[in-house]
């Protein structure tokens, strides 16, 4: 995307990332990634969102968004987190609803991203999508400032959903609209090649079937919706998300191969650019998201980026022990909501 085409380019200078506390102790008889894991996707919440507003959003030809938008009052004056949700995933998603209810008692508005063809929206998509689209963030921010008036904007993002997030932040880097203020992510797929091979390791074997049975389904449905644009005989022996990228994502999306999807993909290029505050979140013990070394590097060297990386915490899990009246003990997603609230304080 040419800069030209980003509304209101900031000039004055940011001040560096504000700090957070990397207090994370993880919630007694969870301190194992696989437990974090499981326990973070299947424990349930009490979410408390008023009815959403949904909203279509075009960011291609043949490409439109749904997002489910919650408005506060005056919404041009309050912050609005764009959330984008991770692999398979929705608005619906368990992380996306919890961030999203903090940040509603918080007093600001929530757009929730459905990533293209994802939550039941195959029909409105004539695309695959894949985890390098970032192009769709960055164009649907556009689209809250001009149609919105919206004054602040901060990106929120999950696994793939912060590669997506990332990426869009370093792509923008010191052209990004002002209105953009902040991101923060959570377990972000910034090295998509070497989280593929993690996810194919043995210890992996039931995360991996879960991602492929879901991802087979979606390509079915998607193939039966636009009928002859997609070959569902293709699937034939793809039993690993690296043979699905390759034969599927690769094929349909414009790559020559799964590791030139994963190269060109990958937010790791363009981290030393995100030019505003973001938070970064990922622990050690994330199954099947690994950061490289180079990418800590560009993390822990950035000032604009607030790097928590924790020894516990699984995938987009991080329980913890609730205290200081937080009930759920998800600490993620409070850090996100700290994070964005002192950058919200500088104003």
């Amino acid at each position: 995307m040419s800069n030209s085409n980003i509304p209101n380019a900031s000039s004055a200078p940011i001040p560096p990332a504000p700090e957070v506390a990397n207090d994370f102790v993880p919630r007694r008889w969870l301190a194992n990634g696989h437990m974090q894991t499981i326990a973070g996707n299947f424990q349930q919440r009490r979410i408390n969102l008023p009815t959403p507003e949904e909203r279509l959003f075009r960011v291609e030809a043949d490409v439109q968004l749904l997002c489910r938008c919650h408005w506060q009052a005056q919404r041009k004056q309050r912050l609005t987190l764009l959330i984008v949700h991770g692999l398979e995933g929705s608005s619906q998603s368990g992380y996306v609803l919890g961030t999203a209810a903090r940040a509603w008692a918080r007093g600001w508005n929530i757009v929730r991203m459905n990533v293209r063809g994802c939550g039941g929206t195959e029909q409105l998509s004539a695309t695959l999508y894949h985890s390098g689209l970032s192009q769709d963030v960055e164009k649907l921010v556009q689209e809250l400032i001009s149609t919105e008036g919206l004054e602040r904007i901060a990106l929120v993002g999950f696994s793939m959903g912060g590669n997506q997030v990332l990426r869009a932040m370093g792509r923008l880097g010191d052209s990004a609209p002002a209105q953009l203020v902040a991101a923060a992510t959570v377990s972000p797929a910034c090295d998509l090649g070497i989280s593929s091979d993690r996810i194919h390791r043995p210890s992996n074997f039931v995360y991996e079937q879960w991602f492929m049975a879901s991802l087979r389904k979606s390509f079915r449905r998607k193939a039966s919706l636009w009928k002859g644009r997609y070959d569902p005989s293709r699937l034939k022996g793809v039993y690993s998300v690296r043979t699905f990228d390759d034969r599927i994502t690769s094929r349909y999306m414009g790559f020559q191969n799964a590791d030139d999807y994963y190269d060109k993909s990958s937010s790791m290029h363009v981290l030393d650019k995100i030019a505003r505050p973001t938070l970064v979140i990922h622990a050690a013990d994330d199954p099947f998201v690994a950061i490289s070394a180079e990418s800590r590097r560009k993390l822990e060297e950035n000032p604009q980026i607030a790097f928590l990386p924790t020894a516990h915490g699984g995938h987009c899990a991080f329980l913890a022990r609730p205290m200081n009246g937080d009930g759920d003990g998800r600490w993620a997603e409070a850090k996100i909501i700290e994070f964005l609230g002192k950058v919200e304080e500088r104003r």
